[in-house]
């Protein structure tokens, strides 16, 4: 193969990820590896996606091929069986951009893949590197359909039964990715078949002579050849595993036995952002044992089977649950129902905002008393990875964070720049899910205030409560000031700034004020967030994505639960960016928005 390309990749680099037809069953399953990719995006990779047909498709267009004579032209057969390839593709595209990812797909010709040999089990041997490398540039996930390649001779080729995963090894060698990971319905690799014997074992590491023979029918053995090939290590696991069989030069090791039983969890609170939770808990039963969810008005759900609903807050703690998730509204009943468990060492995740920021401190020292994991990465930018990248750049000495951090404000003024009148605008927020019923947090600066508290906190060590913050009012700008400001090459942002000064001082306001087309956070669109986090050597790093949203959201906390779970699963420690540290419970102003 040829060199590498020079994929410009994120700080923790690249990694290829695919997934066959055994975990893509039905649509509904691209939600689950939206989730899954996510992950890695959240862990500061970029990732090249490579996806399979859906389950049973490509076998339903070969004997569509069959039936009309396709034996004696596989040229054109290599045309029809790639089909399920692309519309995969395109699906997987859809899921990523609702969550709020930046995912771009490809299709084999954009990228000057290549093929040759007989067209229905080809060998990939040319991709327009460039071509590639911008597409990575431009986005977070790039996604492929894998199997399938332009041929010179024939136009369209595919690589052969299990071709998608030497798609997946083709692209992590030709792009320089740390590893290629093939997303399975097992866990790894096995001694033998463990639906078929329960007492077989779990290979941690595998060379690639005893992988070639262990793992047949698994892995494609042409893609096993070209991964020994170029030296290339080669993951195999199942969707939300921590560990998984590394297949690489070196001895064989058989892995200890692991706890797979699920994960006893109960969400408070199934607004917008906690039903979009239950769905993903509900996508991933071998994962999760899910309690009573409390809810406002449980009689209101008498129609929603999901799940069992309940208004007391003692009945959905019931049992002791491994795992809360807080999704409520306001800031002092949520806590109230938070710290209890933290103090009884069972984990927390909120996308609360207001909760954390006002009892960030009680909040810490529960969960550090308790041994417990609180973490809470949705309640600063929803689906943007901000207090994850702060975490990680802490060391290197962070001065300033600048950031439009409430996407229902950016939404209003987009609107207004649109000639929309403030009530309409808000009144538009609200019918698309951004705004509450009483918007004035997002309006009066109050929720871009929480979030800038909570920056603070984690950037500099330092506690300056959302009140001591300055806050502007979105109703001080027009629509015709909106609209004036574009005219004149600008416009209107809801900017959140701190910086940090001498003596450990931090100065923060939120500002309502129009800035240069070309400035960095002037491209932030709708419900878009974006952030600059300066660094004491004058680096800046720009962060992007949806911060409002059902989808987005929802994503950022169920990558929480999951980094909880895996550790759970193998009694490890807690994710780098979590925190890890029985009272009267109150409902009443916690459940305003479940």
């Amino acid at each position: 193969m040829d060199p590498q390309l020079n994929a410009s990749p994120a700080s923790k680099g690249l990694c290829v990820l695919k997934f066959g037809g055994s975990v893509l069953t039905s649509e509904t399953d691209y939600a689950a590896a939206g989730a899954e990719i996510y992950r890695h995006v959240r862990a500061g990779e970029k990732t090249i996606v490579i996806v399979s047909a859906l389950k049973g498709e490509t076998d339903t267009l070969l004997a569509q091929a069959d039936a009309n004579g396709g034996d004696a032209f596989p040229h054109i057969t290599a045309r029809l069986a790639r089909l399920g390839e692309f519309r995969s593709a395109a699906l997987m595209g859809l899921a990523l951009s609702r969550l709020g990812l930046r995912a771009k797909v490809l299709d084999p010709h954009e990228i000057g893949l290549m093929a040759e040999g007989d067209p229905m089990d080809s060998n990939l041997s040319e991709l327009d590197k460039d071509a590639m490398a911008a597409a990575l540039d431009e986005a977070d996930a790039v996604v492929l359909p894998g199997f399938t390649a332009c041929h010179a001779d024939h136009g369209a080729a595919t690589l052969g039964r299990g071709g998608t995963d030497l798609t997946a090894v083709f692209f992590a060698v030709k792009a320089g990715a740390n590893r290629v990971r093939l997303i399975k319905d097992v866990d790894g690799v096995y001694t033998d078949d463990p639906a078929k014997d329960p007492h077989a074992q779990r290979y941690d590491a595998l060379d690639y002579d005893q992988a070639m023979d262990a793992s047949r029918g698994l892995i494609q053995p042409k893609a096993i050849e070209a991964a020994k090939a170029a030296n290339l290590v080669v993951e195999v696991a199942a969707m939300g595993a921590s560990e998984a069989t590394r297949i690489a030069s070196g001895p064989s090791v058989i892995g200890r036995p692991r706890h797979r039983g699920p994960m006893k969890v109960t969400l408070l609170g199934c607004g917008a952002v906690g039903s979009g939770v239950l769905d993903h808990v509900l996508s991933h039963p071998e994962l999760f044992e899910l309690n009573p969810v409390l809810v406002r008005n449980a009689g209101s759900r008498a129609d929603d089977r999901r799940a069992i609903f309940t208004s007391d807050p003692h009945s959905a703690l019931a049992g002791d649950p491994d795992l809360v998730v807080e999704m409520t509204g306001g800031a002092d009943g949520p806590a109230e129902l938070m710290l209890p468990p933290l103090r009884n060492g069972q984990h927390v995740v909120t996308a609360n905002k207001a909760a954390v920021a006002k009892h960030y401190d009680a909040l810490h020292d529960a969960a550090r008393k308790g041994g417990a994991q609180l973490m809470f990465s949705a309640s600063v930018g929803g689906g943007v990875v901000v207090l994850e990248r702060l975490s990680e750049l802490k060391s290197k000495g962070v001065v300033a964070v600048e950031g439009v951090m409430n996407g229902t404000g950016n939404f209003i003024l987009d609107q207004l720049g649109q000639g929309v009148a403030f009530d309409e605008a808000v009144a538009a927020a609200q019918r698309m899910g951004f705004a509450e019923a009483d918007p004035s947090a997002d309006v009066d600066g109050h929720d871009a205030a929480d979030k800038l508290s909570i920056l603070i906190r984690e950037a500099f060590g330092v506690n300056l409560p959302p009140e001591k913050i300055a806050k502007q009012s979105l109703s001080e700008v027009s629509a015709e000031q909106a609209q004036e400001a574009l005219a004149n090459g600008q416009i209107y942002k809801q900017i959140g700034q701190c910086r940090l000064g001498a003596g450990g001082v931090v100065d923060a306001e939120v500002q309502v004020r129009a800035v240069p087309q070309d400035h960095p956070l002037a491209g932030a669109r709708n419900e878009e967030n974006r952030f600059l986090l300066t660094l004491s050597n004058g680096d800046v790093c720009t962060l992007q994505g949806k911060g409002a949203g059902r989808w987005p959201t929802a994503a950022a906390v169920f990558g929480d639960m999951m980094d909880i779970r895996r550790a759970w699963a193998c009694d490890g420690a807690a994710p780098a960016h979590a925190s890890s540290v029985r009272s009267p419970l109150r409902a009443d102003d916690a459940l305003r928005s479940a």
